[in-house]
């Protein structure tokens, strides 16, 4: 980034954010994700901090890498650290291309935590994107506090026992102008929410729940259905919370059976799996939504997807 840049930064037409050629796996939640993204962000360059992930070893090394933007390669810990020294220097060089960091549940629930939660309380002008596949996918497939319980990995063989943290929930305490779920399942509602974040100054959050065949021993060619199921049973419901208070509820459960979801992946194929508790969660969770909802309405026109 020299001194003196264009305030806003094309890039050439036809130059993909995420070229053809790349290493992810068939079936691929976060390489969709990308490729989403670019569309959603219409030519304008961004640029990319990814954290240690499958996003950071699938595209290939320097200079054959499959990102047609500029991108850094950051510690697991630090994507968040790393893109706010990154957005305010493009400040500094009178820039405002958006800063976006990519990053996997394990880089943002986890070990990435710290950073994510300091850039969060400090409302740094970014956009950090979590695709989150419940698992560290890049090393194996182990268990991630976005693991949700009964799920096996490869560190939690009959299960895992605790529930999926609430990172929405905790983005919210933040106050972060902006933070969204996001469905492969819902494109519409997908480049919806990817256009409000693109208009928004501050710290946005965005967290898309990532099919992943390899870590999920599922089809490659089922992972649209299983988002929309996850949406559909309850299980990852989409919604929107504007300055941590006031909240949108984009699609609500239409009655497909948990089962839909759980019985077409192997990692729910253990003895420790119990379906009706997690329906239960499922409801709390529900009445929880409604309830915010209700209280703290966020207004605007934005229309729910059915």
């Amino acid at each position: 980034m020299n001194t003196g840049a264009p305030a806003h930064t094309h890039r050439p037409r036809g130059e993909a954010l995420w070229r053809p050629g790349n290493g992810a796996c068939v079936g691929c939640g976060m390489s969709l994700g990308l490729q989403w993204l670019d569309q959603a962000l219409d030519e304008v360059r961004p640029y990319m901090i990814v954290p240690a992930s499958c996003a950071v070893v699938t595209p290939g090394s320097h200079p054959n890498t499959a990102f047609g933007v500029p991108m850094v390669a950051s510690t697991f810990a630090s994507s968040a650290a790393v893109a706010t020294g990154v957005s305010r220097i493009a400040k500094l060089n009178g820039e405002t291309d958006p800063i976006v960091c990519w990053a996997g549940d394990g880089g943002t629930y986890d070990i990435g935590m710290a950073t994510l939660s300091a850039a969060a309380e400090r409302n740094e002008d970014v956009i950090y994107f979590c695709y989150d596949n419940e698992i560290y996918g890049n090393t194996g497939g182990q268990r991630s506090s976005a693991t949700l319980p009964g799920a096996k990995t490869t560190t939690t063989p009959i299960g895992k026992r605790e529930p999926k943290k609430d990172i929405m929930a905790i983005m919210a305490a933040h106050r972060v102008p902006y933070a969204a779920t996001l469905s492969l399942g819902h494109r519409d509602d997908f480049m919806r929410k990817m256009q409000t974040a693109l208009r928004i100054a501050g710290f946005r959050f965005l967290v898309m729940l990532s099919p992943c065949p390899a870590g999920w021993k599922s089809d490659p060619a089922e992972g649209i259905d299983l988002a929309r199921a996850a949406v559909d049973s309850g299980l990852f419901p989409l919604y929107e919370v504007f300055d941590g208070m006031r909240y949108r509820i984009n699609a609500r459960p239409d009655g497909t059976p948990l089962t839909d979801y759980t019985s077409r992946q192997g990692r729910f194929k253990s003895k420790s799996l119990d379906v009706k508790a997690m329906e239960a969660a499922i409801t709390e969770q529900w009445a929880y939504l409604e309830g915010m909802e209700q209280v703290f309405p966020a207004a605007g026109t934005d229309a729910p997807i059915d």
